[in-house]
């Protein structure tokens, strides 16, 4: 960006800012949205986008070498008349970065003379050419696509500063596509009853990258291969330089037999655990000496004057018309050691202890308890408490209710205990 444009930028937001000071306003005699007998013009040499910063984008891509690995490891066309697989790859992602959401929206595209001159393209592929190009791909092909893609990845990644590289946080999970799709193969229902595919998803937590991706058909279980996936991003982090390695999933992804792995090569790992007899036998024959209380960290601080808080609608309710309601009363945690029985050693379980009250309508059915498990990797040096877990989306195990802060939650355990270790929450069923 040229000094000059630089300038009128910082100029208009000057402006802006002096439109939006604070002013004592009287009583106005007309509405502020006042505008009347809008002209367009259309100019030769200025036009408007929808997607203004595709031609941004596509500069970054081109810059980073992506068009040129893909160009130079995929090889899908025996010639090029006219499109390459680099224009193929880049129209379907553009189409979704573009608020698409299926092949067809690529006509959209295709028909803005604006949208082909910001990539420097006479024409693009339509949405028929793009769909005869995905069905080119075999299970070697969409490996290769996700190393080339992964290859320019770590050459971005180099250039980020030393602490970028302290710890890679590489979360697991599975999320549900659901399609109206009847004629595709590949598909089929899940538990749910929902029709499509079951991906599997292996991200960096650090900047939400999906670094793998596993297309798996509806009624398949989340975890479905993910050790090797997990073994994968493993390898690409300490390659590209990171010096700590720590995995997260909810209680699909505890992956017993490779645990033992993972720790000798010094992956840390947290993970939930089932709610197994065992363990539950085990946290209720606790002392009370074991059990501490739980306490969360609000949610936000508020910086303005605190207001007040209003009436619960929902709670009236669910009260009057006598809902079965379960209200959390306290919250307890504890720690001991357990062996999985794929494991030939022992990791740290961290438990956190729900009391509940069920309730109706006024009326206090039964207190009930219900337990969640995490387990992890014993942590070296100076523990957890020092070592920053950026926040990420977490799935809340089956039966559990979906708080959708795990990360948040399992460090909270970990400072009420001064331990060095937490993991994952499990439900008791």
């Amino acid at each position: 960006m040229n000094s000059s444009i630089r300038k009128r930028l910082a100029r208009g937001k000057r402006k802006n800012q002096y439109r939006l000071r604070d002013i004592e306003w009287e009583d106005q005699p007309r509405p502020m949205f006042s505008a009347s007998n809008i002209k367009y013009d259309l100019a030769d040499k200025t036009r408007g986008l929808a997607c203004g910063g595709i031609g941004a984008i596509h500069t970054l891509v081109r810059q980073n070498g992506l068009i040129d690995a893909i160009d130079r490891r995929l090889h899908l066309l025996k010639i090029h008349k006219p499109y390459h697989e680099s224009d193929h790859v880049l129209n379907i992602a553009y189409n979704l970065l573009c608020g698409g959401r299926r092949l067809e929206h690529i006509e959209l595209r295709r028909n803005d003379e604006v949208f082909a001159d910001a990539l420097g393209a006479q024409r693009i592929p339509d949405p028929t050419t793009a769909g005869d190009f995905c069905r080119r791909f075999e299970v070697e092909d969409i490996e290769v696509l996700m190393e080339t893609i992964n290859e320019v990845r770590v050459g971005i990644w180099r250039r980020q500063p030393e602490e970028f590289f302290d710890l890679a946080v590489i979360d697991g999970d599975g999320t549900m596509a659901e399609t109206t799709g009847q004629c595709k193969e590949g598909m089929d229902i899940s538990y749910k009853g929902q029709w499509g595919y079951h991906p599997l998803i292996i991200s960096l937590n650090n900047t939400g990258e999906p670094l793998y991706l596993v297309n798996r058909s509806g009624n398949r279980p989340s975890h479905e291969g993910a050790t090797p996936r997990f073994n994968s991003a493993i390898d690409l982090c300490l390659g590209a330089g990171f010096k700590r390695v720590l995995l997260r999933g909810d209680t699909d992804f505890t992956q017993t037999k490779a645990l033992d792995d993972w720790h000798r090569r010094g992956v840390q790992f947290i993970f939930g655990i089932d709610s197994m007899s065992n363990l539950v036998e085990i946290a209720e024959s606790l002392g009370n000496k074991a059990w501490k209380p739980l306490t969360r960290k609000p949610k936000y601080t508020a910086k303005t004057q605190p207001r007040q808080r209003p009436r619960n609608v929902k709670e009236a309710i669910v009260k009057e018309r006598e809902f079965e309601n379960i209200r959390l009363q306290s919250e307890d945690v504890a720690e001991f050691d357990y062996a999985p029985g794929h494991c030939r050693r022992s990791y740290r379980i961290v438990v956190v202890r729900k009391n509940l009250t069920v309730e109706r309508g006024e009326w206090a059915l039964f207190d009930d308890v219900r337990y969640f498990f995490y387990i992890s990797a014993p942590w070296q040096g100076a523990g957890l408490q020092r070592v920053r877990i950026p926040p990420g989306n977490w799935v809340a195990p089956a039966g559990s209710n979906r708080s959708g802060h795990g990360g948040d939650e399992m460090a909270e355990a970990l400072r009420c205990r001064g331990s060095p270790r937490v993991t994952r929450r499990a439900c008791r069923p």
